[in-house]
């Protein structure tokens, strides 16, 4: 299975990225996920769901350790009906067994 998360951390600070934003960003950049795309208004990550839900775990805590306040996100299950084909299978070797 692959999942597509998508997440702020707040307080924004439009001047300079504040230390739980760079945290979040250093999390996903180093998860070895697909499709990182980081940006000052939301960020989005897609991977394989064992990857991801790592991740999330680790962007939750480290984001609120650096000082975020709330962390806004949400995981939604993508290529679903392409079982077993290209990007599906590729990622989920070795994630069954969890």
């Amino acid at each position: 299975m692959r999942l597509r998360v998508e997440f702020t951390t707040e307080p924004f600070d439009l001047d300079e990225a504040p230390a739980h934003a760079v945290v979040a960003r250093e999390v996903v950049e180093a998860a070895e996920l697909d499709a990182v795309d980081v940006g000052p208004f939301g960020n989005t990550a897609e991977g394989g769901a064992d990857r991801v839900l790592t991740a999330v775990d680790a962007l939750l805590r480290r984001s609120l350790e650096a000082g975020a306040t709330r962390i806004s996100l949400q995981v939604n299950v993508v290529g679903e009906g392409a079982e077993g084909e290209g990007a599906e299978g590729e990622g989920a070797e070795g994630e069954g067994g969890r």
